[in-house]
């Protein structure tokens, strides 16, 4: 992952343009772990662009900020054009490719068609500002999912930022906003705010898609993805947790390593070994199942081991670094992020990862409560509408914290119109032809014979879960032993707004404003009731759900293996 921070808005009769460079250019220090290979920067009288870059796809040639040669635009982007081989080759101009990057046609995208129409061509992960100096406008941009983060800030002179990380604008800006998943802003039409260009049927309030499950065809459309997100010029890796999801992943991705070729379709691909990460406590219950996938499809694997004091002492830098105080996201952040360190050092600069498949096909265990297939749809809607508040946030951060790239081919725009138009019904855990319910059934049945069956018909265990039970139990224990019962009953006085309900949520918020005082930054973090990661429409699905407190997995007692207070 790259960064980018820029500000909008100039006023060329004020001449601050020197004063305000120096500025971006310490805004864009901050934020420099998310691309430690080169920096680069943009100015005029209207608008300065910064860049931190993490070279991944044209090492030598894909510095940016990326400019039109012939027009002028200026583009600085932090994301992956997966398809852009293709939206090249239906460019109706001749344009002047300067490098082989592939965020390079965003420039010519814009040039020919409208944003919501090339927006929609566009298959990857992506937060951009274009900058056209002779049009004096500007567009803003952020990819479906919301895989990549973008914050707007405004400061007291009326000048718009952008930037890749609340922390870049900290202290700099009276208000600060995170910019919603598939949307736009053009600076010529300010007036009309964030324009949606995503809206896929599926999603759409009270549909409801009875699509067939075809094995064969879901099966195709994830092994695309995962092929498509191979891209890369640098060394990768899979995460592998013990779960299905990642083990997936992991196996469709082995398959193609021997394949791989660079995009002329002949010169063999630079790194085409792979290698395999899992992280957890000494004994944790993921570490055995990744081991044993890593071995099934001849990974180099590497199992990190932490302790609960290393993961303690993270818990400062996290927050810093994951710019949240929610309760599961810092859970399950932690040993990612200590996993990422590990994975930097030893050379790898791009990751696959298994996010997005607990909620594109209703594996979290509270799914086995819903009441049906509609119930069921609708809650996988609102999961994937909210997941660059959670998972996404986790994945892209924890890892842009070494400078490593995190991908997810679940959250594939080709593969979500094929998974996410399934009848629902087949989706649910209890309707599962197997000897007992399980979540993700479609998902495991088209890979059956993929990976071992001991691991694909494994039960969802939450990643903050599987990397050991007592790191949550050391967590709530360290809460409890720095946060007094009188803080508690202050606390609606001393957090007046998204007040923490848990000894364990207090001690997160007092980190977190520690490092983000500004009002409008707590603003930007998610904070509701769940249970299992439940949106807290899911809660009415359970009785047992409104009375508990803890969004761990084990809370589905009656569903969870290993169920337990």
């Amino acid at each position: 992952m790259c960064g980018i921070l820029t500000i909008l808005g100039l006023d060329p009769a004020r001449s601050r343009s020197a004063e305000l460079r120096r500025q971006a250019l310490a805004m864009a220090r901050k934020i420099r772990h998310r691309g430690p290979d080169w920096s680069g920067v943009y100015s005029d009288d209207q608008a300065i662009l910064a860049h931190e870059r993490l070279s991944i796809v044209d090492v030598e040639h894909g510095a940016q900020p990326l400019v039109d040669s012939l027009r002028g635009a200026v583009l600085a982007v932090n994301g992956e054009i997966y398809n852009h081989r293709d939206l090249q080759r239906g460019l109706r101009e001749a344009h002047n490719f300067r490098t082989a990057s592939d965020c390079e046609v965003i420039l010519y995208l814009y040039d020919e068609l409208p944003p919501r129409d090339f927006l929609n061509r566009m298959n990857g992960i992506f937060a951009f500002v274009l900058h056209d100096p002779k049009r004096e406008t500007f567009l803003i941009a952020r990819d479906p999912i919301g895989v990549v983060p973008l914050y707007l800030g405004w400061d007291r002179d009326g000048h718009l930022y952008a930037a890749s990380e609340m922390k870049a604008l900290v202290g700099h800006c009276e208000r600060i906003q995170e910019f919603p998943p598939g949307h736009y802003v053009l600076g010529h039409e300010a007036e009309k705010g964030f324009q949606r260009y995503y809206d896929p049927e599926w999603a759409r309030p009270g549909f409801v898609p009875t699509d067939p499950f075809d094995p064969a065809v879901l099966r195709e459309a994830l092994e695309a993805a995962v092929r498509r997100q191979l891209m890369c010029d640098v060394p990768y890796g899979v995460l592998i947790s013990g779960g299905v999801d990642s083990s997936l992943v992991a196996a469709i991705a082995a398959q193609y390593r021997d394949g791989r070729v660079e995009e002329d379709g002949a010169s063999p691909a630079w790194w085409p070994r792979i290698h395999s990460f899992a992280v957890g406590l000494e004994g944790a219950p993921d570490l055995a199942p990744a081991r044993k996938v890593a071995d099934h499809i001849g990974a180099i694997h590497h199992e990190i081991h932490f302790t609960v004091q290393e993961g303690l002492d993270a818990l400062s830098d996290v927050i810093y670094h994951l710019e949240t105080f929610d309760l599961t996201t810092i859970r399950a952040s932690t040993p990612m992020y200590l996993l990422m360190r590990k994975i930097r050092a030893m050379g790898i600069k791009m990751v696959l990862s298994g996010e997005g498949a607990d909620e594109v096909f209703g594996g979290y265990l509270y799914f086995h409560k819903a009441p049906d297939g509609t119930e069921l749809h609708a809650e996988t809607v609102r999961k994937l509408q909210k997941l660059h508040l959670y998972d996404c946030a986790r994945a892209n951060k924890a890892s842009a914290a070494w400078g490593v790239e995190a991908r997810v081919p679940f959250l594939d725009r080709e593969f979500l119109e094929v998974a996410m138009r399934l009848d629902p019904a087949v989706k649910l855990p209890r309707n599962a032809p197997r000897p007992r319910p399980i979540e993700k059934y479609p998902l495991r049945k088209a890979f059956e014979g993929l990976i071992p069956d001991e691991v694909l018909w494994r039960q969802k265990e939450q990643f903050s879960d599987g990397v050991g039970y007592a790191w949550i139990d050391a967590l709530r224990a360290t809460a409890n032993r720095d946060v007094s019962d009188a803080m508690m009953r202050a606390a609606a006085e001393r957090f007046p707004v998204k007040t923490p309900e848990t000894k364990e949520g207090y001690l997160y918020r007092q980190l977190f404003e520690r490092h983000f005082p500004d009002a409008s930054a707590a603003e930007c973090v998610p904070h509701e009731r769940s249970v299992a990661c439940s949106t807290p429409t899911a809660l009415a699905w359970d009785e047992a759900f409104a009375r508990a407190a803890d969004p761990s997995g084990r809370a589905v007692a009656d569903v969870h293996h290993q169920g337990r207070a």
